[in-house]
């Protein structure tokens, strides 16, 4: 019996036990305690099934973009198949043309002059590095982020978060100082010239979908630019069309000094992260080509997934429906806010980057439930409990997306009853 096959053969009761009593007892307990008794099985496109085959639900959060192309896309699964024929992680130390392929061709796509690419495994490692090619080129220390932003859950990128990600495990890495997104006067006060770098996510997450204003991403380049230190643009989620542009930092005309990709940079397949930056900041592993390694960055049998995931993306026919889904779905949420106008308070919206934001903190919570009883998969934001996040896979079409819009609005009543209480 194959690993896969002995997953299919337990019940949901087992799964759930092995997986208290083995990887997290309080997120089993979680889901329970919630009535979201589900364990990921078979899956397939925008659908994942339970491991008993009895429920079916449609992907609406893709793990924050890691299935923009929706799960197991077959031209994703023959790159890697194809790769696994000759390949294999390859050697860190030594010179890859994988690697170098894949590299070029995120110099060609990427915004300006971000020629080098570093290579990680998550998110959060391309953070990390980010943060220390910054410090290494400017010879400063202290870096800004945004209050509600999220940048990973590792050491550095652990520090630019809020406090409640890094206080239970004791105090943060000295240097960070965090202000309110989209407050430019916050901001200008922030920075200085002790300022090696300024982080945000062209649309936060966890915070909420929150878009800026159109002028505020050019004036924390103008504010980064005035003092000397280098703007990091976080795309792990907003990139690789997430926002109906290749990149989501597209749409305010900004190009950074280093931008950090991952999550669909996978394909859902393979894991990789990169760190793209400009080609003078290269300089600071002049002395030392090896003071910064990840063994598994840059996996050699990963590189053609996330080569074929940057064609499927790069695509104008794809970027096109993308923006016909996005308008879609605005016009079907501006339907549902008259349905619901007590509930809904409206879609944060870039592109199929988008959050539904209701009336108070426990509406997020209520609606992952209702929506589960929907046949939704719903996350809500971690940074502002009011919004439901929605992601859906860039790869559905119309008609399937007005049948996520109906289950919505039956999600939506279910959430109206819940916070009314008993008759």
């Amino acid at each position: 019996m194959t690993i896969t096959q002995g997953a299919r053969a337990k019940t949901k009761e087992a799964v759930f036990d092995q997986f208290a009593q083995h990887v997290s007892s309080g997120k089993a307990a979680f889901f329970q305690m919630a009535g979201i008794d589900f364990a990921q099985g078979r899956r397939e496109g925008p659908f994942i099934w339970d491991v008993d085959g009895d429920k079916r639900v449609i992907d609406r959060h893709c793990n924050g973009g890691v299935f923009n192309l929706g799960h197991r896309h077959p031209d994703v699964i023959r790159a890697l198949i194809d790769s696994l024929a000759t390949l294999d992680i390859g050697n860190h130390h030594l010179i890859s043309p994988y690697r170098a392929r894949l590299a070029a061709r995120l110099a060609e796509l990427t915004p300006g002059n971000l020629a080098y690419t570093v290579f990680g495994v998550g998110g959060g490692e391309a953070v990390d590095l980010a943060f220390k090619v910054a410090r290494g080129f400017t010879g400063r220390q202290e870096i800004i982020s945004a209050q509600g932003g999220y940048h990973g859950h590792t050491g550095l990128a652990l520090a630019a978060g809020d406090p409640k990600y890094y206080r239970p495990f004791g105090a943060p890495a000295p240097g960070f100082v965090q202000a309110p997104f989209g407050d430019v006067a916050a901001l200008e006060t922030a920075v200085s010239d002790q300022t090696a770098a300024v982080i945000l996510e062209t649309v936060p997450a966890t915070y909420g979908i929150l878009v800026p204003p159109p002028d505020y991403l050019p004036q924390v380049r103008a504010i980064c630019d005035r003092h000397g230190a280098l703007l990091i643009i976080d795309e792990i989620q907003a990139g690789l069309g997430r926002t109906g542009k290749l990149w989501g930092i597209e749409h305010f005309d900004v190009v950074p000094d280093i931008m950090v990709l991952g999550k669909g940079l996978s394909g859902g397949i393979y894991p990789l992260s990169a760190t793209c930056f400009r080609r003078e900041l290269e300089t600071v592993f002049h002395d030392d080509p090896f003071i910064h390694i990840s063994t598994f960055g840059g996996a050699e049998v990963g590189c053609p997934v996330a080569l074929q995931v940057l064609e499927m993306a790069a695509d104008p026919q794809f970027l096109n429906h993308v923006n016909e889904l996005a308008a879609f779905f605005a016009t079907g949420f501006a339907d549902l806010q008259a349905r619901h106008p007590r509930l809904l308070v409206g879609l944060r919206q870039l592109g199929l980057m988008m959050g539904i934001e209701m009336v108070n903190e426990y509406c997020g919570p209520l609606f992952s439930k209702a929506a589960y009883d929907q046949g939704l998969l719903s996350v809500y934001a971690y940074n502002d409990t009011r919004v439901a996040q929605f992601l859906p896979p860039l790869i559905i079409d119309q008609t399937l997306a007005a049948d996520i819009m109906r289950r919505v609005d039956a999600a939506l009543t279910a959430v109206s009853r819940m916070l009314a209480g008993p008759a």
